[in-house]
């Protein structure tokens, strides 16, 4: 056999490999299309009927005003060469310490007027997590969630234990009147007000899926992903939303991404939303942006599910996809950088 033909039998079966495995085409221009940026980092700070008629001028800057210093924070994190995981937590808790956001200060109240809080936390390179559910004196949750992830041999501590868990590794702790806010006493006022005496139900006026949260890809190429909250208004028998649950509000996995949800957590935990993302990248060979898209904005849409997420992939692209009309939301890489309120 002449080397001439040896060379087009070649390149007959190269292409013939190719052209039999589409998924294997679109992985090699996925591959050869992208170019892994040195960092990345997404902050959301809840998602809903968030409309600029709405909004003040002054509350308007003071959102704003929150999420650059939020987003500012963990992206020097990232420049320094410091961690995803360290990125994700400082941004997460300067959003808690702010009264503005439904997570740390600026819980809601539930029907018996105090103050239950979730976190959790996700690490992409080992699938190691960490989450707290109903702790009601720890100041910033996600250092809950992440001292569970870090010096315990469980994922989820919630209620008591979680609290009791809290104090023995040192964290701060505050009474549950520190997360008091007027304007939270005053939502939970008007929603037990405009309850239906008849079912039960909620007149979901003006309502907002309150929650913040915070995704990154560091220098090392490890991904990590951070949510917290405070619930629902006026939520009873100490009800536990997605937030907490690794794998429905949040998730990372260095194969795929990194994803923090933000919604009606009933509706992300029954379509387990933060590893749905994940598994159409790695078993259907999705980007970040159609995988987000096909869950967040068909799924779930279809299901009748309301909210959104954000998520960087592990070569620096950013998705935050939303079915509301509005998200708290921004990102920033190297070369761009962006926050945002409205659709």
């Amino acid at each position: 056999m002449t080397l001439r033909l040896i060379f087009i039998l070649t390149l007959f079966i190269a292409f013939s490999t190719i052209g039999c495995n589409p998924k294997l085409e679109n992985n090699t221009k996925t591959t050869e299309s992208m170019k892994k940026a040195t960092y990345a980092i997404a902050i959301h700070g809840g998602a809903g009927t968030i409309l600029k008629k709405n909004m003040t001028a002054e509350q308007e800057a003071a959102y704003l005003k929150a999420l650059n210093e939020a987003l500012s924070i963990g992206e020097q994190i990232l420049k320094d060469g410091g961690t995803s995981t360290d990125a994700v937590v400082e941004a997460i808790m300067h959003l808690e310490n702010s009264p503005l956001f439904n997570a740390g200060k600026g819980a809601v109240f539930t029907n018996e007027g105090v103050h239950e809080l979730d976190a959790s936390i996700m690490e992409g390179k080992d699938l190691n997590a960490g989450a707290v559910g109903g702790v009601t004196i720890v100041k910033n949750p996600i250092l809950a969630a992440r001292a569970v992830m870090e010096k315990s041999e469980h994922v989820m501590l919630i209620g008591k234990g979680a609290n009791q868990f809290a104090i023995e590794q040192g964290l701060d702790t505050v009474s549950n009147s520190y997360f008091y806010t007027e304007s939270r006493w005053n939502s939970l006022q008007r929603v037990k007000a405009n309850q239906d005496k008849s079912t039960g139900m909620l007149e979901l006026v003006d309502y907002k899926f309150g929650t913040v949260g915070c995704v990154a890809l560091d220098q090392q190429g490890n991904l990590a992903a951070g949510t917290s909250t405070g619930g629902m208004t006026n939520k009873k028998y100490n009800r536990l939303g997605d937030s907490p649950i690794i794998g429905s509000g949040n998730y990372a996995n260095n194969k795929t991404c990194a994803v923090s949800a933000t919604g009606h957590g009933e509706y992300f935990i029954r379509y387990t939303v933060a590893y749905d993302i994940s598994a159409l990248m790695e078993y259907k060979g999705l980007s970040l942006e159609d995988a987000a898209n096909e869950v967040v904005n068909k799924k779930l849409v279809k299901a009748g599910g309301e909210g959104g997420v954000i998520a960087v992939d592990k070569y620096g692209n950013i998705a935050m996809p939303f079915n509301s009309e509005g998200m708290y939301r921004g990102f920033a890489t190297p070369t761009e950088r962006e926050v945002k309120i409205y659709k």
